[in-house]
């Protein structure tokens, strides 16, 4: 039986049936791509987590799942030992069972700034777009979301969902191991998220419209991406990299990004937020030992990338289909 058979029934009975057409065959053959490389081992870590009650879950603030008392000393010992096995983390931070996840991003301190902007999402149906390892898939949850779905395409990110879901298995949040350019045009989320993506397009207009082809009719769509400071033909093209990431393709300003969004269709585009991103929101961690924001800044000069542009400055962006 596939892993996924529980979704398909989900959405069986409900608006992303039609998505029944594509996605089987889509995850029949990322399951048969999965069993190369570090997935059998990442598998293996999945298998092995440590089983104890749902003493408590809170997802209105933080995602923390269980009480340290629910695991006895040596199942904490064999549940920190597992989950770094699926290092690095990116986004969170989680906690299970009183272990802590610090991960590279403070993705709680992003969700703050975007929360009071958007239409609330008591039942809706929510897609986020480039979801990670699915964070935010639970804080939408935590704001009473009927139906949660996140797409990313890597194994790493699925398996650290699926060691998270372990220990909180609710049938309504699901992350795909897809991207955007395997999904057929459903027009039936009420809400998109999409943050952390747009910069990584080649396409970026593209993009866009593809994020407005899963949207329903009035749904809402809210956009969390690097801009630049300029007018409306400013857009920033890195020549090789930009804060060391080779794919960084676009980065616009915000009257830039928003004429983009005009052009394929979106209506009321407005930016809510501008933050600049701190070395506190972004760091190395004993959960994620690679490079972070202090190696990728000039530094001799935070207020720009060691490739001399300017500093990472984030936008949100709240637009309807």
């Amino acid at each position: 039986m596939s892993r996924f058979q529980s979704f398909y029934q989900q959405i069986a009975g409900n608006k992303l049936l039609h998505w029944l057409e594509t996605l089987p065959a889509q995850l029949k053959s990322w399951e048969q791509e999965a069993l190369h490389g570090d997935f059998k081992q990442w598998q293996k870590v999945l298998d092995h987590l440590p089983v104890a009650a749902k003493s408590c879950i809170e997802l209105k603030t933080k995602v923390e799942f269980g009480q340290p008392e629910d695991l006895n000393h040596g199942q904490k010992q064999r549940l920190e030992v597992l989950l770094r096995q699926l290092m690095p983390w990116r986004k969170g931070p989680f906690t299970v069972h009183g272990l802590t996840i610090d991960t590279e991003w403070r993705s709680d301190w992003k969700w703050d700034r975007v929360l009071p902007h958007i239409s609330p999402l008591q039942h809706r149906t929510v897609l986020d777009v480039g979801c990670g390892s699915g964070y935010h898939l639970w804080r939408m949850k935590g704001e009473g979301a009927e139906f949660v779905v996140g797409i990313d395409p890597s194994q790493l990110f699925y398996c650290q969902f699926e060691a998270i879901k372990h220990f909180n298995p609710d049938p309504t949040v699901h992350l795909l191991p897809v991207g955007i350019d395997d999904m057929p045009e459903l027009k039936a989320f009420d809400t998109v998220f999409s943050m952390g993506v747009l910069y990584h397009r080649r396409s970026p207009i593209d993009f866009l419209a593809q994020l407005k082809q899963q949207l329903r009719p009035g749904g809402e769509l809210v956009l969390e991406t690097l801009v630049i400071e300029g007018d409306e033909q400013a857009v920033l093209v890195p020549t090789d990299r930009y804060a060391k990431m080779r794919n960084v393709w676009f980065i616009p300003s915000t009257a830039a990004l928003l004429l983009w969004m005009q052009r394929v269709g979106f209506k009321n585009a407005k930016v809510v937020d501008l933050s600049v991103t701190s070395l506190a929101e972004q760091r190395k961690t004993s959960w994620m030992e690679n490079e972070s924001l202090i190696d990728f800044l000039d530094p001799t000069d935070h207020s720009k990338t060691i490739e001399g542009y300017p500093a990472p400055l984030r936008a949100v962006i709240v637009a309807q289909a």
